[in-house]
């Protein structure tokens, strides 16, 4: 039953079994005169393997990733400002 705000109340039964906590994102989605409810539950770290193992076979961590990324924010400022 919604409420006169159209608010609904999902089971706690059913927010466990997909992950819904305080502050889940849900997106509403209208498919063929029913809604569906989809939770986003997953973030960056639930992909961690998702494409295998890296071509190059280096494995970085995410110090080494952000260390890389600040050097190339830099390289390309300073090719930006030499103009």
């Amino acid at each position: 039953m919604a409420t006169s705000k159209g608010q609904t109340t999902i089971p706690k039964s059913l927010r466990d079994a997909v992950g819904i906590k305080d502050g889940t994102p849900l997106t509403w989605i209208l498919e063929d005169g029913a809604i569906r409810v989809v939770a986003k539950t997953l973030n960056a770290a639930d992909l961690a393997g998702f494409l295998g193992p890296p071509p190059s076979g280096v494995r970085l961590t995410v110090e080494e990733m952000d260390d890389a990324i600040g050097e190339a924010v830099v390289e390309r400022f300073e090719r930006a400002t030499k103009r």
